[in-house]
């Protein structure tokens, strides 16, 4: 049995609901097939979501880790590729803080690649006419901040897992004037299905094109 770790973050920035844990949650409930799923829920808050992410990867002992936070405004699933060594928030977190040009890692590396199949996971929840795309960056917010993260965790303490971040579209209910695109968290939560699926059993990633021209 594979064990699997998905976290998602609470409401942030005045918002009643955050689509990431909905999803997470529902992705939970009915993993994919020969997976132990284990959901968590993240405070929207620097520092303490690493706190929190620690203690969950030590309680679950995971194989593979995914991270998901919401990008209100992308029309699909995006499967991030690089971490950033930088917190750099342009509003408060839940707890007030505002932390400008700072390290997420005194003396880290500047960056870390997702060691995911991520294009793989891409082509697999596109497949089933969802739509997804390979992403770039993943902001300088506390979504950023537990992808560095874990992966500096994963490089330094936990060499065997493999993890990364998925950001998800705002839910309909975030959107009810229309004018930002949005998915149901049902869709998200068989997304993230298929991106476990595909990053347990995937391990050499396709060689497609997925780069942004600016």
């Amino acid at each position: 049995m594979t064990r699997v770790l998905l976290t998602g973050f609470e409401p942030f920035a005045g918002a009643d609901i955050n689509p990431s844990w909905q999803a997470v949650s529902l992705a939970a409930d009915r993993p994919p097939p020969g997976m132990d799923v284990t959901a968590v829920q993240l405070s929207c808050v620097f520092g303490r979501a690493l706190e929190e992410l620690d203690a969950a990867v030590e309680a679950a002992d995971p194989d593979l880790v995914l991270c998901v936070g919401q990008a209100g405004g992308r029309p699909g699933i995006t499967v991030e590729r690089v971490a950033i060594n930088v917190d750099d928030a342009r509003i408060s977190d839940n707890a007030g803080r505002q932390p400008i040009d700072e390290p997420v890692v005194e003396g880290g590396p500047a960056a870390y690649f997702a060691p995911l199949p991520i294009k793989a996971c891409v082509a697999a929840v596109r497949a089933a006419a969802i739509p997804a795309a390979v992403s770039h960056t993943a902001g300088t917010f506390v979504c950023n901040h537990v992808f560095y993260g874990l992966a500096h965790l994963i490089a330094t303490r936990r060499p065997a897992v493999r993890g990364g971040f998925v950001h998800v579209p705002y839910a309909p209910e975030q959107v009810l004037n229309g004018a930002e695109p949005s998915l149901p968290a049902a869709t998200v939560a068989e997304a993230l299905r298929l991106i476990i699926a595909t990053a347990v059993g995937t391990e050499t990633d396709l060689r497609v094109a997925e780069g942004a021209t600016h």
